[in-house]
């Protein structure tokens, strides 16, 4: 019998965040993609007992298999100011506290941005913060290292950076890593042929490791190879041929990896459906 594939979209939590589960099968997600929280302020009060009830229920009755969490996007460990950098590591802790007290484990971060005090320094201030904040922590969820599209000021565009990153934490175990083939292809990755997704998948495992690798964000990119410009475009509109989703889609060392859509549009849900059917249609056994 054919296993069904971990795919599935980012879901909207409108109405409570125990919503986005019946809003994921919907679409025929059989894993999905969530802020906990508005993702454009830094806090909102805490969860609710019922909230964190009403979504454990929600996930005992439910045929999804994973749930992944992405930060807000005011989070910027890297700045070059304090008062921002400090205030992400805050909101960052609260995130984790989120998850933990949904039983999530994974949490998509965007490592980010010098703002003009340079790559190394903003690298070796985000694995400072890391660490700061995975101290406070309980332990049970992973930041999970996002690969950037170079774009503006913002770091972690390379295998190489990502893994400067996780190298210089004392809590290696709670770092892993997420990769964009969006920010992939922008970022100068040959990932439009199969030769080039061959070499940055070894490329990957020589640097960073698939046993590192829990979330892939599946975009396609307006942009060409090395653009480093972050815009996403829906499956087979881009730069990215259909051919190269499939061999991600057939990649046994990919197989247990939460595959995620996010391409932003006014009609994302109808939209993922099809995609995501079209992503269940590729695999081949």
């Amino acid at each position: 019998m054919k296993q069904e594939p971990l795919v599935g979209c980012h879901v909207s939590i409108a109405g409570g965040v125990h919503n986005a589960f019946a809003r994921a099968e919907s679409v025929g997600c059989t894993t999905f993609q969530i802020f906990t929280k508005s993702n454009r302020v830094w806090f909102e009060k805490k969860l609710s007992d019922q909230a964190i009830e009403n979504f454990k229920q929600a996930a005992g009755a439910s045929t999804i298999k994973s749930v992944v969490v992405h930060t807000g996007y005011l989070i910027n460990l890297g700045s070059g100011k304090k008062e921002t950098a400090e205030l992400s590591a805050n909101a960052l802790l609260d995130e984790i506290r989120r998850c933990e007290h949904l039983g999530l484990h994974d949490l998509v971060l965007h490592p980010g941005s010098h703002v003009g005090m340079g790559e190394e320094k903003s690298i070796t201030q985000i694995a400072q913060y890391l660490d700061s904040v995975l101290e406070r922590s309980e332990g049970r969820v992973t930041i999970v290292l996002e690969l950037m599209a170079g774009q503006g000021t913002s770091v972690a565009s390379s295998f190489e950076q990502l893994h400067q990153i996780r190298s210089l934490c004392h809590h290696k175990k709670l770092i892993a890593y997420c990769l964009d083939t969006c920010h992939a292809c922008a970022a100068g990755y040959d990932i439009v042929s199969a030769d080039g997704y061959q070499a940055m998948m070894q490329q990957w495992d020589k640097i960073l490791g698939f046993e590192h690798l829990k979330v892939i964000h599946l975009n396609d990119s307006k942009c060409k190879v090395g653009s480093h410009v972050d815009r996403h475009a829906p499956l087979g509109e881009g730069f990215i041929p259909l051919d190269i989703f499939a061999e991600i889609m057939n990649d046994r060392r990919l197989s247990d990896v939460p595959k995620i859509l996010e391409t932003p549009s006014d009609a994302a849900m109808k939209l993922w459906a099809r995609e995501i059917a079209l992503l269940k249609e590729m695999v081949k056994n």
